[in-house]
Order: C-alpha cells, then structure tokens, then sequence
C-alpha cells in the first residue's frame, strides 16, 4: 500500500500524560507527504511524539493516523511501512557492519540476496564500506550513527522518522546525511525529523513545526515562521566591517532597493549586509529559550 491517496499524518486531539505529567496536550496536526521537521526545546515531548506515532508507545486519547493507520490499532501493519532512528545508535556492537545491515534486513522480511544488495548500496553511500568487516564496537560515534540510519533504510520505508539523527556527527558527516535525506525525498520517501540543530531544519524541511509545552505554537515554511519575527535588517558597516547603523525594513525589493539607494547618495563609502532573521531568533521568540544552551546540552550528552 502506498499513502499518496492519503495525508501522511493526521493527528486530532492527542494527548498523553505519565502521571499527573502532560506531555502533549490536545495536540491536532495533518502534514502531506514530504520532509517536515519538529523543533523544541528539551522535555517539549518531542520524542514522546514520534514514538506514539511510529507505534513505540500508546496514546491516552484523541486520533492518530499514520500513513491511514492507527498506530495503536494496526501497529503491525504500520511497522512494515515506517523505519525510526532514535537519539543515539542502537547497532550491535558484537556484530560487523554488514553482520548489523543483513540482520535488519532479514528481519525486515528481506532475503538475504535482497539484504546484501541493499547493503552494499547503502554502506557505499555512508562511506562504510571499508569498515564493513570490522566489528561495529571499533567504529567511532559518527561511523555508528551513520550506520544506524543505513540499516534503518535497507528495507525501503515509506516514512523515516529521524529523532536527532545528526547528533554526534561531524559537519562532513552532516552533510553527507543531508544530501542522503534530500535524495530519498526525490525518490518518494517522506521523512519526520526532530532536531535542535536549527541549520538541519532550514536547509532540509519543507515544513517546520515548534512544539512547546505539549502543544504546536507554530507552523509553516522557514520563511514564514522568520516573518513572524521581522522583516529583514540592512546592517551598515564601516570600513573595518563593524556594525555602525542597522536599517529595518519588510524585505520587499523595492523598500531594500531605496534604502540602498539613499545610503549611496549619504555614504557611498560604507559597506552592508542585508540580514534576515534566523530559525535562533524564532526559537527564542516562540519558547523563551535560547537555541544556543539547547545545543550545547545537545553536544554534552552526545556519544563519543
């Protein structure tokens, strides 16, 4: 079965406690097939999220519907079409690199022909196939992680969820994982990630979602949650390059366009930047925390 007749989540009303704890409050969301990230600080239930709806835990009340099943009601059934990849690697580290990709796959119905080609194809596009042979408790952190996502990927899923998949990674690394989820994209898969790496967010995600408190207090393109906070900044620079004078403007081409033209005529010889606001300056905004303190907490629990 195939969800291009269907939204790839729908979600109305979910709520889950632990205790007299809500984590998500009657959270209602519908997203079409594609690549869409979910940002929030620490403990927003982010992770609770994609683990009610890749059938990981049960909700307490509301719809849920992933690729129009109900992960709760028909969790088999979605197991087959979905593949998750937590915070960090759950490879068995007694096992090689290859042992690690034929197991997934045969545990994904995948014959074993069918494991080992799709193994070859995914450790080459990682850049793991040198390592391959070698038992994985000799791989770095990123080499781990990177073959964490592969595996999650031999059996073609039709949706990935990617809780934090660059964590540990370097920024070759990230890249490299970038182009991998653009190229899966541009073959039909559909990928959920959360992150708080907000660069990871504003180059891959179509669509950005905030979630904050239990419940989604924004939604929409990087562009769209970046007007939330402003209209561009034209930065005004001397001739050492420091900031002397910043003009706000809404961003049109004409508005810009005069206001470059006055400081040609006033000052021809200072330089300018014309700056938009950043996914931080929206994070802030919207939850009250900075990005920065979530990264580095985000860097002290990474693996080594």
């Amino acid at each position: 079965m195939r969800y291009a007749d269907k939204p790839l989540v729908e979600i109305s009303g979910l709520s889950k406690s632990y205790g007299k704890h809500h984590v998500l409050n009657d959270l209602s969301l519908t997203l079409d097939p594609g690549i869409h990230a979910l940002l929030g600080p620490n403990g927003a239930g982010k992770t609770t999220l994609v683990n009610i709806l890749s059938t990981l835990i049960p909700y307490d009340s509301g719809s849920v519907r992933v690729l129009g099943l109900d992960p709760q009601r028909q969790r088999s059934q979605l197991q087959g079409l979905i593949s998750l990849t937590g915070q960090y690697a759950a490879v068995d580290g007694a096992l090689t690199g290859m042992e690690n990709m034929l197991m997934m796959g045969q545990l994904f119905g995948l014959s074993r022909r069918d494991s080992k080609h799709r193994a070859d194809d995914l450790l080459e596009r990682f850049e793991l196939t040198a390592a391959s042979a070698k038992r994985v408790a000799t791989y770095s952190g990123g080499m781990r992680r990177k073959l964490d996502i592969a595996a999650s990927l031999i059996a073609g899923p039709q949706l990935i969820f990617l809780d934090e998949p660059t964590t540990g990674l370097d920024t070759r690394s990230r890249q490299a994982l970038w182009d991998e989820i653009n190229a899966l994209a541009a073959l039909g898969t559909s990928i959920f990630l959360t992150t708080q790496y907000l660069e990871e967010a504003d180059v891959l995600a179509e669509r950005i979602m905030v979630l904050h408190d239990g419940r989604i207090v924004a939604d929409g393109t990087a562009s769209q949650l970046k007007d939330r906070v402003g209209g561009s900044t034209i930065q005004v620079h001397d001739g050492a390059g420091h900031i002397i004078e910043t003009l706000p403007t809404q961003g049109s081409a004409q508005e810009v366009a005069h206001a470059l033209s006055a400081l040609a005529r006033q000052r021809p010889d200072v330089g300018i930047t014309v700056r938009r606001p950043t996914l931080d300056e929206v994070f802030l905004e919207l939850t009250g925390e900075p990005v920065t303190d979530q990264n580095d907490k985000q860097k002290e629990n990474a693996p080594a």
